[in-house]
């Protein structure tokens, strides 16, 4: 192999490995211009902290990778004579950024992380299809002192437009809340309508089974009076007089048991042989007593006469 292959393919103009960015890095400056990039080596160009000033002019870059933005490394970037249409919504997280140059590319606005730039003291928007308004703040860029004021007129332009659209985030947010509240407002009401609703419901349910049960109360309390209004008193007598009869058998019944164990005895006594056993004794004097007492009575009398004595 010759000896200057390795030479040649270090001085390929679209180098691809760390080595050959290294080749290049000069100091703290690193020249990739003129070297027909269509993309950036965002990753190597990271492994290089030292590469401070970096210069991509006159490439073919259509594009900003979003890695590029952890360049944060970078004090001067040369964007000049590329094809960039627009550049990574995070660009303003190059902080460091002091000099930026983007004449003759494809941009028409600015990401609104731009007025994070604030150590940015020169800025050249030359040459882009500029909105109109971004185009008359950026202004001519001719000499060091348009450069830097159009890098100054630029901040504070995005900056103006970040704040409008933070206020319009926190509007909007506003909004949000005060919808959200309005929705949990009209839930609670909604929610408390229901509750009333379904108390109003339970009560009525529970005044209807009162009435319901009053009725029911009510009917078997007038139920019995109408079909037997005169049953208690009725009722009532018969078995008083039950009670009474049954008194009457139960006496009448007791003292002819003793009347007939009064007969018995007295015909025992004065028939068998214990007249004069004591209990026969007094039983004897009692009859010939009551006998005695009793003969004025023709009615006594003629029962006594039917029964046979000894």
């Amino acid at each position: 192999m010759p000896k200057n292959s390795g030479k040649q393919q270090n001085q390929n103009p679209n180098p691809s490995s760390g080595l050959s960015l290294r080749e290049r890095l000069d100091g703290n400056e690193l020249d990739l211009s003129l070297s027909g990039l269509s993309e950036v080596p965002a990753r190597e160009l990271a492994a290089l902290p030292k590469a401070t000033r970096l210069d991509m002019s006159c490439n073919c870059i259509i594009t900003l990778p979003p890695e590029f933005c952890n360049l944060t490394h970078l004090i001067k970037l040369d964007l000049s004579k590329n094809q960039l249409q627009e550049l990574p919504s995070d660009f303003g997280r190059l902080v460091n950024l002091q000099h930026l140059d983007l004449y003759n590319n494809k941009l028409t606005n600015l990401p609104v992380s731009f007025a994070q730039l604030k150590n940015l003291k020169w800025l050249d928007l030359k040459g882009n299809p500029l909105d109109p308004l971004l185009e008359k703040v950026a202004g001519d860029c001719l000499d060091e002192k348009q450069c830097k004021l159009s890098a100054a007129n630029v901040l504070r332009y995005m900056k103006t437009i970040q704040s409008e659209q933070d206020r319009e985030k926190q509007r909007r947010l506003q909004v949000e809340r005060e919808l959200e509240k309005r929705r949990e407002s009209e839930m609670r009401a909604k929610e408390a309508r229901e509750r009333e609703l379904r108390k109003r419901e339970k009560m009525e349910e529970k005044e209807r089974r009162r009435k319901e049960y009053d009725a029911q109360k009510l009917q078997r309390f007038n139920q019995p009076k109408e079909e037997k209004p005169i049953e208690p008193a009725s009722s009532a007598s018969p078995s008083a007089s039950q009670k009474g009869h049954l008194f009457h058998q139960v006496l009448l019944k007791v003292l002819l048991f003793l009347l007939l164990g009064t007969v018995i005895t007295v015909v025992m006594c004065r028939r068998t042989d214990f007249p004069h056993e004591q209990l026969c004794s007094a039983v004897n004097h009692l009859y010939e007593d009551t006998l005695h007492a009793l003969r004025g009575n023709e009615i006594l009398q003629r029962i006594l006469r039917s029964i046979p004595f000894p």
